[in-house]
């Protein structure tokens, strides 16, 4: 039996094959079966630039600018940048340097832990959820783009297709001898609609470009009971995002680290463009004002809400904890300097976010100036600001068109930068787990992924399909990712051990004092914890049941959504049980077996381990072979 254990675990170690040279093939007959070269980033910037569209997203300019001007103007970034030093960043590092370090997706870097293995299954899980609905969100902008090419907007006024036409006939009879009309006050508030004349109809709390989200773009019934049909306009649409997606990923990272050339710039040239025009219009400056504030009010920083508003937002804008960061991050060279990296990304992040809102701002500021209210009437966030408020205010500037259409393609880039992350977070895990199989099928792996994934958000453009898209949205994006968080912080720092992952680091990025490491390690270890464990209890506290408008969802949605949301986090105690129960001797053997690195963990290339690698792993090797002697043997004593 001893004899079986030694030869077990030197067959497994022996059967792993590793790349014995440095530097990338030129040729691909130059990869064998056993030993698949993983490949890198074609140069650096493909590399930046792909990770600043993940983490660019359509948050940084629907949600951002409204969380400003909610919480206090400028003093809104007193705590939105604390949150990013002890929260944000530290996070955002470190899953760099995982992917970095052993040049492997988010399931496969927990060889470093195994028990915590079921984490990386569910940030992949959660991806994918959202890459469902994330490209559906695409769709309504291409369709959007597509309907500005029209002279005027569709939704700049109302008219039968965007306004009520049931309200013709009552208002008919309800009209006097001299043309005007008799209101009856129980009538309108029975039908939530008024009568002002026969040639001005229209609902008397919605304004023709929230009609025309609803009842042209979404078809959008009254509930999610209430299916309906297959809006088409937007499944094709659905259909042109996948297109664009599998398009951009055919050859994996060497397709798309070219495409991101156009898309994670565009966006800032289409911002630039419409600050500039917004800042000439007439009420721009009360808008940028209600932004930042003319007087920050300095006192909202003594509210609890503000501080959880900063930390969720800087948290989730970054794209931490969903697997993306790992996967982008493992095709970078071993001696690449993530560090710098990370900062630079952080960065530009949330300064993208604050330029973002002196766009959207000066813009609203200037249709509650034609429309003579106040900034706060118009300021939306979410889908309300990015097909609502915000096209009902382009509706208003000479040459409306044109920017209707920058905008929309702005939106389209960014959802499509960070769509192509989510699925290259998939295709990763897939073909790290699978190499054999999977790794010299890339181009039919993407084609796959992309047709179930459209095939799945079907759902999501049928007239129900908004409420899908919010559904998913609650329970798979929001406090999940917190757990999440905070497990993998739990895994890396305190199981595999912080020292030890400092140790890593400084492989690939030289040897640092310790002075440099004790921010960090601040951090890592105590700081972002608590503060992610704060606002993880702090979401569940105030946990509601998700709601769209007034509509609130059925119990059979939210227990659907809790559904989905235990498929997803459901892995992580069925891993953990599966490597101690496949380990061998007592419990707390079995536990500490299943929390040792595996002797495949380290650098992906050998000339890259070094000695520390090449010791520990014989060093592991000989605590499993103690290990399973001791469960063996009659004397309590190791062998």
């Amino acid at each position: 039996m001893r004899e079986n254990s030694l030869t077990y675990f030197i067959f497994k170690n022996n059967t792993t094959e590793r790349n014995n040279v440095c530097e990338e093939p030129n040729t691909e007959a130059s990869i064998t079966d056993e030993n698949v070269y993983r490949g890198n980033w074609a140069t650096k910037s493909e590399y930046m630039l792909s990770m600043i569209g993940y983490a660019v997203g359509l948050g940084n300019v629907w949600r951002f600018p409204y969380l400003a001007y909610k919480n206090g103007g400028g003093a809104f970034l007193i705590p939105y940048l604390l949150m990013l030093a002890v929260a944000g960043l530290p996070m955002f590092f470190m899953e760099c340097s995982l992917g970095q370090f052993c040049s492997q997706g988010p399931i496969n870097v927990w060889m470093a832990v195994p028990i915590m293995q079921g984490v990386g299954v569910t940030m992949v899980l959660v991806s994918t959820m959202v890459a469902v609905y994330y490209n559906v969100i695409v769709g309504y902008s291409i369709y959007y783009m597509f309907a500005s090419f029209s002279s005027p907007l569709p939704w700049s006024t109302c008219s039968e297709k965007n306004c009520s036409t049931t309200l013709m006939d009552l208002c008919k009879a309800m009209s006097d001898g001299d043309g005007g009309v008799a209101l009856n006050m129980t009538s309108i508030r029975d039908h939530n609609e008024s009568c002002l004349t026969l040639n001005n109809l229209s609902r008397s709390e919605q304004s023709p470009s929230e009609q025309y989200w609803d009842n042209v773009a979404l078809w959008r019934t009254a509930g999610l009971d209430e299916t309906g049909e297959v809006v088409w306009h937007l499944a094709l649409c659905l259909l042109l995002a996948w297109l664009l997606t599998g398009a951009a990923l055919f050859k994996g990272i060497k397709s798309s680290g070219k495409v991101v050339y156009f898309t994670a710039t565009f966006p800032y040239v289409v911002l630039s463009i419409l600050l500039v025009r917004g800042v000439t219009l007439d009420g721009a400056r009360d808008g940028i004002e209600y932004y930042i504030g003319s007087q920050s009010n300095l006192t909202k920083l003594t509210e609890a809400e503000v501080w959880k508003d900063a930390a969720t937002q800087i948290f989730y804008s970054l794209s931490v904890a969903w697997g993306g960061l790992t996967a982008l991050s493992s095709y970078n060279k071993f001696h690449n300097n993530c560090y710098k990296d990370s900062i630079i990304i952080c960065v530009t992040n949330c300064g993208t976010s604050i330029f973002a809102g002196f766009a959207i701002f000066s813009i609203l500021g200037h249709m509650a100036y034609m429309y003579g209210k106040p900034v706060s009437e118009v300021v939306q966030s979410d889908f309300a600001l990015a097909f609502v408020a915000y096209p009902e205010a382009l509706s208003k500037l000479p040459v409306s068109p044109l920017w209707s259409v920058l905008f929309f393609f702005m939106l389209l880039t960014l959802g499509l930068d960070s769509q192509f992350a989510s699925i290259e977070t998939i295709t990763t895990s897939l073909q790290d787990s699978f190499p054999k199989v999977l790794k010299s099928r890339r181009t039919l792996l993407t084609v796959i992924i992309c047709i179930v994934l459209f095939l799945l958000g079907l759902p999501c453009v049928t007239q129900t399909g908004i409420y899908w898209v919010k559904l998913i949205d609650h329970f798979c994006a929001g406090w999940m990712i917190l757990i999440t968080a905070v497990l993998e912080l739990t895994g890396i720092i305190y199981i595999y051990g912080g020292s030890q992952f400092i140790k890593d680091i400084e492989m690939m990025i030289g040897t640092k004092s310790s002075l440099f490491w004790l921010w960090w390690k601040a951090c890592w270890y105590f700081i972002s914890p608590i503060v992610l464990a704060v606002i993880l209890a702090w979401s569940l506290f105030t946990l509601t049941p998700p709601t769209y408008g007034s509509m609130v969802y059925p119990e059979w949605g939210v227990s659907l959504g809790w559904c989905i949301t235990a498929f997803c986090l459901i892995w992580i105690p069925v891993f953990a049980v599966l490597k101690v129960v496949k380990a061998e001797g007592s419990l707390w053997q079995r536990l500490k077996m299943a929390c040792l690195s595996a002797n495949t963990w380290g650098p992906y290339l050998e000339c890259h381990r070094g000695d520390r690698y090449k010791k520990q792993q014989s060093s592991d090797m000989d605590m499993r072979i103690t290990l399973n002697v001791y469960s063996i043997s009659c004397d309590p004593t190791p062998i």
